[in-house]
């Protein structure tokens, strides 16, 4: 930190976007998916120190680390799947160890001597006028609903729990032994929550301590939804698995000084919105105004009507508009949360006192608004009910448009928002059996109905919503359609908790939303598979089924191959399209079903008023909820804290291992970074188009049975069902660089249709794309990528860098690039090369088939234009896409894994 970087964020107003300042965070959050690479890196990067004659003690984290273990569920028991079928490409435990069955029995619960119950305790009844429902209900406890009481797990529950651990247990050893051996790394074990939200409930502390000094609390981390804790003001943000590396070993984050939108919220807000609402009415303002790359600062009359519950789910969406961070102050409504939410009160008041002296305190009286780059206006007023969707989740529709809107996308060329059906098939339907009935599937059928709490979990008036809204629903003698495959996945037991004891929980549950694990499931593809029959059904039907989910991600294809509209909804709107079993409905006109009588039931009839949310929420959400977090997080549960691991100062790697490997990133680390080399007589690997994403470069999810990932898997001796995901084996390199653009959805111009498919010039054949960059390390042939723009958007990932790497990519030829993505390339030693403005493959002549060539100048600078000559003679230039002299160094390094490993020796 230099003081020349001070003077340039003093001097903002003519600084911003053109200067790079250094951001040390206090802290850094990892979620296991990506935190197992950072731990694997620093687990061999002590073997690299060792070889070189290091001290391999010295290899710690210099910022405190938290990692939760919150992506490794999945879905192999639920409500739906009653036959208890293991997801294939997930799947059982490992062949040593066999599921248990475990069986829950439900406790009586007392009401501890407070006022008597307005329901019967323990007598089997849901609460007065309930009748015998709660008989009816599997897995389910009883237990008193309005009163607070510890919930035993639904049975799913621990058998998810159960596959969990078994199917992870080399991955768990060894985060345990990280734990152990680093310091300042702390592991939140599975079963806890998702990462975003224990930061959010456990890890945040708003202001920091470090003896007698004060300064603000901030965080970066590998989950997209880090950007959630902004909502307590606390500046947090996502970023790759190798700049969180950087940072935790005492190195800066990088950023572009960034504008900082103020964003004005005036208005009354409209009782009949939810949250979501708010959310997508934001999302598209700001999508349209244009905030990509910079920060929002919340700021006017309007954010005093938004709890601190409504703030975390509108801060957590960002990524979906393009900010960096969108931040809301502390104000007098932040205190009081923490306040309820246990924070000490000492503490509070030194958190205030120290805010208000910093003049960080948002405060309405202020007559002075502060200074922004640029300031925007919503009138909350504005914000009526909507989805998003079908394919993109900036695609907002009115509920009260949707039955319009999705006729429109069918007839609609294909494309972000068409399908292109004919007219005549538009009202086909299929009829199915399923479970001994008859069922008709047409265009607009809901297949998969996922109630999902990451996006939604600090904010219990949507919850609650949708949990009365089903209770409404079973007492009017609605039901879900069984073949819809619908899932409830808190982002926390404290979700569990409140929709248990607010009673609400049981109808969930009656209509398939039964609780099936605390982890992302649904939002990754880990969903239990669709049935045969519905299967079968689309397929001969060619039918565009849908899928629901109260999620922040609705991209084509990510929820089952097979489902062709996906569409973002508010819990609530979830349960009701559930209900509903299609998406094509017009809900003031059309009715949900009809009741026992035959009575046509409505959506107005069943919706809950806001006085209902906010009365349970009152009575349900409160203190005791954050203490059941605490607890869990600081004792653990029985399985992790019997579960061994070793302790010895440098990992002992089991050769045998496919989930844990030293990885080959420092094999020829050397003392001293070597010359710049050339890249000469580089063939192309792909030849990609334009938005390529991360997903496309490195999947997340199942491991394909044809694929070579999988030929490496089956030859150590694993059946398709115990190959579990993409996500899970991040630790082990020999997976991930076979995973490396196996993304079934891939388009390489060399092959003409999706496919993870090239072809291997000097001889011809068309391979799967790992197969092909073997032969050509084996001839010691140096490998480029060749892209249009916005190479590497989506979620920030660093296998999706790590892996070119290993496959022995030198440099990608791209139009533009996602910054983030840049950085990786940059961290790990690819070269990010850009075509001059205006100029691409296309325009240059290139076909992809011819080699390339390229000379490095010894004194390389941010932007330096580089000649690229072709083995057909053609030379033209490109501009070697490095921001500032920290890439620089960084590249010539090798990398940020060789840089840093040279600062131990």
């Amino acid at each position: 930190m230099k003081k020349e970087d001070v003077m340039n964020i003093l001097d903002w107003k003519t600084k911003q976007s053109n200067v790079e300042v250094p951001f040390f965070p206090a802290r850094v959050l990892l979620q296991d998916f990506t935190g197992i690479p950072a731990m694997v890196d620093l687990a061999a990067m002590r073997e690299a120190v060792k070889t070189l004659g290091g001290d391999p003690k010295k290899v710690h984290p210099a910022c405190p680390a938290g990692l939760t273990v919150d992506h490794s569920l999945q879905i192999d028991f639920s409500r739906c799947a009653i036959q208890n079928a293991p997801n294939p490409g997930g799947g059982d435990l490992q062949r040593a160890g066999k599921l248990s069955p475990v069986k829950v029995q439900p406790k009586k619960l007392s009401c501890r001597g407070q006022t008597p119950c307005r329901g019967s305790c323990g007598s089997g009844e849901l609460g007065r006028n309930s009748g015998t429902f709660s008989s009816q209900i599997e897995n389910t406890p009883i237990l008193c609903p309005f009163h607070l009481q510890p919930v035993p797990e639904p049975e799913t529950v621990l058998k998810n729990q159960e596959v969990e651990f078994g199917r992870n247990r080399e991955r768990l050893q060894f985060f345990k032994w990280s734990s152990r051996v680093f310091k300042n790394v702390a592991v939140i074990p599975p079963g806890t929550g998702m990462a975003h939200q224990v930061n959010l409930e456990y890890l945040s502390r708003v202001v920091c301590e470090d003896k007698d000094l004060l300064f603000p609390d901030s965080v970066v981390g590998t989950d997209s939804h880090i950007t959630m804790v902004n909502g307590l003001g606390i500046l947090g943000w996502g970023v790759g698995g190798i700049e969180t590396e950087a940072v935790m070993l005492g190195l800066p984050v990088s950023l572009a000084l960034p504008e900082v939108v103020g964003c004005k919220l005036t208005g009354p807000l409209n009782p009949f919105v939810t949250s979501i609402d708010v959310v997508l009415g934001i999302t598209k303002h700001l999508r349209q105004v244009g905030v990509a790359g910079k920060f929002v600062e919340f700021f006017g009359s309007g954010v005093s009507q938004l709890s601190i519950v409504d703030r975390t789910t509108i801060a957590n969406m960002c990524p979906e508009y393009g900010a960096i961070l969108s931040f809301f102050p502390v104000d007098n409504v932040t205190l009081k949360h923490l306040e309820h939410t246990g924070f000490d009160k000492t503490k509070l008041q030194s958190t205030e006192k120290y805010l208000k002296a910093v003049k960080l305190f948002r405060n309405d009286r202020n007559s002075s608004e502060p200074e922004y780059s640029q300031v925007i206006q919503i009138n909350l007023n504005s914000i009526v009910p909507s989805v998003s969707g079908p394919k993109r989740p900036q695609d907002r529709v009115a509920v009260t448009d949707m039955k319009s809107d999705f006729q429109a996308c069918l007839n609609e060329k294909v494309g972000f928002k068409g399908f292109q059906i004919a007219a005549e098939k538009q009202n086909d339907s299929i009829s199915i059996h399923y479970e001994g009935s008859e069922y008709k599937l047409s265009h607009g059928s809901v297949v998969i109905a996922a109630v999902i709490s990451c996006t939604n979990n600090c904010n219990p008036s949507v919850m609650l919503a949708a949990g009365l809204l089903a209770k409404k629903a079973v007492e009017a003698g609605l039901r879900v359609k069984p073949y819809i495959r619908t899932s409830l996945s808190p982002g926390s037991g404290m979700v569990t908790h409140y929709l248990s004891s607010s009673g609400v929980l049981p109808y969930l549950s009656k209509l398939g939303f039964e609780i099936v694990g605390y982890g992302c499931s649904t939002c990754v593809g880990n969903t239990a598979p669709l049935s045969e029959a519905v299967l079968n059904a689309v397929k001969q039907g060619d039918l565009v089924t849908c899928g629901v989910l109260s999620g922040n991600k609705s991209f084509e294809g990510r929820l089952c191959d097979c489902v062709r509209a996906s569409y973002l909804a508010s819990p609530p709107l979830v349960v009701a399209y559930a209900i509903a079993g299609t998406v094509n409905i017009d809900f003031q006109t059309e009715p949900l079903g009809t009741d026992p009588v035959g009575k046509n039931v409505y959506l107005r009839d069943i919706w809950p008023s806001r006085e209902e949310v906010h009365q349970i929420e009152e009575e349900h959400v409160i203190l005791s909820m954050f203490k059941t977090l605490k607890e869990k997080v600081e004792m653990g549960n029985k399985r992790w804290n019997s579960l061994e691991a070793p302790e010895s100062v440098l990992f002992p790697w089991d050769l045998k291992s496919t989930y844990i490997r030293c990885p080959s990133f420092f094999d020829k680390l050397t003392k001293e970074p070597a010359a710049l080399q050339p890249i000469e007589n580089a063939h192309v690997l792909l030849y990609l188009g334009d938005s390529v994403t991360t997903d496309h470069i490195s999947p997340a999810g199942s491991i394909a049975r044809s694929s070579a990932a999988a030929k490496y898997l089956t030859n150590r001796g694993l059946t398709p069902r115990e190959f579990n995901s993409y996500g899970a084996r991040r630790g082990n390199d020999a997976v991930m660089t076979r995973g490396t653009f196996a993304n079934i959805k891939l388009f390489n111009k060399f092959i003409g249709k999706p496919a993870p498919k090239t072809i291997h010039f000097p001889s011809g054949q068309t391979l799967d794309v790992f197969e092909a960059a073997e032969l050509y390390q084996k001839e010691g042939i140096p490998l480029i990528i060749l892209a249009g723009k916005k190479y590497g958007s989506g979620n920030s990932r660093d296998w999706a860098a790590k892996g070119p790497y290993l496959l022995g990519v030198k440099a990608v030829l791209a139009e533009s690039y996602e910054k983030i993505h840049k950085d990786h390339l940059i961290g790990i030693g690819i070269a990010p090369l850009q075509f001059l403005p205006g100029e691409n493959a296309d325009s240059l002549g290139l076909s992809g088939k011819e080699t390339f060539s390229l000379t490095f100048p010894e004194e390389l600078f941010p932007g330096v234009t580089l000649n690229i000559k072709t083995s057909t003679g053609k030379v033209f230039s490109a501009i070697a896409s490095f921001e500032n002299d920290v890439e620089i160094t960084l590249y010539k390094h090798g990398g940020l894994l060789n840089f840093v490993a040279r600062k131990f020796l």
